[in-house]
């Protein structure tokens, strides 16, 4: 490999060619800030916040977008370069909202750390007026123009990580924006819901749409029985919004918590987790010993179905016809649950905590209601959650441990690593391996499906037969796989597929995480906690969870009866 010898405040450097001088600064520990840069994402040099100077250039250089060269003498932190940057940043300030008490993004916003960081009190250039333009794009997303500072990062990712791509820049100079072709409302176009624009962009001028308001009232009803359910994995993202290590398990917390903002009972999304494995377990069997149509492709995350409805309807049979496990819960809640409470099924208020901005969307899709009632009512996003527990002013972080209520309260280790990439897959192996082979087998960690690969692939041999499995996160690496099926490169009997990459870990309404730099990390330390939560669980099979047993003994019989697929099963359009 080709070296290069610099030269960054004073210190001897050696990197590879083709470095950049913000990767040449970072690996050796000298920060530079940025507020448009996303590696491999958004490289595009447009807000000039990371210029350094660079001796023998008259100008002063974008440090993310200028390569190293032989004997390069750089100075990141001169007064030329600091007044600089704090001209910028207040020209930026000069046409921003800077209501920033009262913003989504107050303590986590980029431009405002930024802000304190350079020590702007207050901006010497006087304020445009921007007219605040909040609009609702979708059934799960908001965009508050008077707070977009055009760095493009929400662009890029919708782009390039998704593969989606139905925002772009328009008009020039001072009227530049960021909208939709022709300004569509989202939901005109191939929008997934996925909030990934939401976790990237680095103020508040994305955000999901609140549906606080809802829950509080369905609470302060007395004619509503208001149950929620929590998905797997918002119990280890919702201490960040507490201060609580990334990756720490809160479950218990966060039961108390509902418990004490009122809900009349706490369940666990976990338990349709189980439920899906049985179904959709037993769906695969059925393609593989009847010649059914395969691969059979997960249905859980409804980013991906989108994504399938628009640009891959070749794939739709494909798809396993199960409901996500949110809305399993919502109809098994207003069917069985209301039986055996002896409730109004009418009179049942479902609330939703997930880590995903689609389901707000999937919620409201026409197909998801049974006999003229909808599955669930009300979807909250983790930061929402965390909004609510604020506002009732609990310390969260000395709560006792409660635990989740029957009737839908059990679950098993395979159920809560739905949260990670390649949890599904290897919880529906667990379950699958035992049944064909009539053995409560003890080696139950498919290893080869974990991890933030984009596609990963694995032949499970289970009883002499060849199981072919992959798994791809981000619609953009899901695009990649189809693609190669298509070709007849590649053939499998399963696919997992998860909207958001690293999986709901990731979702587009977890926490935000402030450095984009360690998004990998943080990741990893969310899909570890939701791996320890399995090891230390129980049951590890979703076929042994004991309610999941008594549910069909008492109510659908069996996987795939007639019941389970007038309730928990649907089917997908071409869009």
């Amino acid at each position: 490999m080709d070296m290069i010898n610099l030269k960054i405040d004073g210190n001897d450097i050696l990197v590879a060619k083709g470095t950049t001088i913000l990767e040449a600064a970072r690996q050796f520990n000298i920060d530079i800030p940025t507020l448009c840069f996303l590696k491999e994402i958004n490289e595009v040099g447009s807000c000039r916040m990371c210029v350094v100077e660079v001796e023998g250039s008259k100008k002063l250089q974008p440090s993310c977008v200028t390569k190293v060269s032989e004997g390069m003498v750089i100075r990141t932190n001169s007064r030329q370069v600091r007044d600089t940057r704090k001209v910028i940043l207040e020209l930026l300030l000069s046409n921003h909202n800077r209501e920033c008490l009262s913003c989504e993004r107050n303590l986590s916003c980029e431009l405002q750390k930024l802000s304190k960081e350079m020590g702007i009190e207050t901006p010497d250039f006087p304020r445009m007026e921007a007219a605040e333009q909040k609009v609702q794009l979708s059934p799960s997303i908001v965009r508050d123009q008077s707070k977009c500072i055009l760095c493009g990062r929400c662009i890029s990712v919708c782009e390039k990580i998704q593969n989606v791509g139905v925002i772009s820049f328009a008009n020039r100079s001072y009227e530049t924006t960021v909208t939709t072709p022709f300004n569509h409302d989202l939901t005109e176009l191939d929008c997934i819901n996925c909030g990934q624009c939401i976790k990237f962009c680095p103020v508040g001028a994305l955000k999901e749409k609140d549906d606080t308001d809802a829950v509080w009232d369905a609470l302060e009803n007395p004619d509503l029985h208001v149950v929620v359910q929590t998905a797997p994995a918002v119990r280890v993202a919702l201490g960040e919004e507490f201060g609580l290590p990334v990756g720490t398990n809160v479950e218990g917390k966060m039961v108390t918590a509902l418990k004490r903002l009122g809900f009349d009972k706490v369940f666990d999304t976990n338990f349709t987790a189980d439920l899906t494995i049985l179904e959709e377990g037993t769906e695969l069997l059925n393609r593989v010993k009847n010649g059914g149509k395969l691969p059979l492709i997960t249905s859980c995350s409804p980013g991906w179905i989108k994504f399938c409805e628009h640009n891959y309807h070749d794939f739709l049979d494909n798809l396993s016809s199960c409901k996500s496990p949110q809305q399993m819960f919502g109809a098994v809640a207003k069917s069985y649950y209301a039986q055996k409470a002896g409730v109004d099924p009418e009179k049942i208020f479902v609330v939703s905590i997930m880590p995903c901005t689609a389901k707000k969307y999937e919620a409201k899709r026409e197909e998801m209601q049974v006999d003229d009632l909808r599955d669930v009512d009300a979807v909250l996003t983790t930061r929402e959650l965390a909004k609510m527990i604020k506002q009732s002013r609990m310390d969260f972080v000395n709560l006792n441990d409660g635990k989740y209520d029957s009737i839908l309260g059990d679950s098993t280790g395979a159920a809560v690593i739905f949260g990670t990439t390649g949890g599904v897959m290897e919880a529906a192996l667990r379950t699958v391996a035992d049944v064909l082979t009539g053995e409560d087998l003890k080696n139950i960690e498919y290893t080869p499906v974990r991890g933030l690969e984009g596609i990963k692939e694995a032949s499970v041999n289970i009883n002499g037969m060849d199981v072919k499995v992959a798994v791809a996160h981000g619609t953009g690496n899901a695009a990649k796989l189809l693609d190669r099926i298509r070709s007849g490169e590649s053939n499998y009997h399963f696919i997992e597929v998860m909207a958001c990459p690293g999986g709901c870990i990731n979702g587009g309404g977890q926490p935000i995480i402030m450095d984009k730099n360690k998004t990998d990390e943080v990741k990893m330390k969310r899909a570890q906690g939701l791996y320890q939560i399995d090891k230390d669980s129980k049951f590890r099979k979703s076929h042994e969870n004991p309610e999941v047993k008594r549910v069909y003994e008492e109510y659908f019989i069996e996987p795939n009866s007639h019941k389970a697929h007038h309730l928990l099963h649907t089917k997908y359009v071409e869009r």
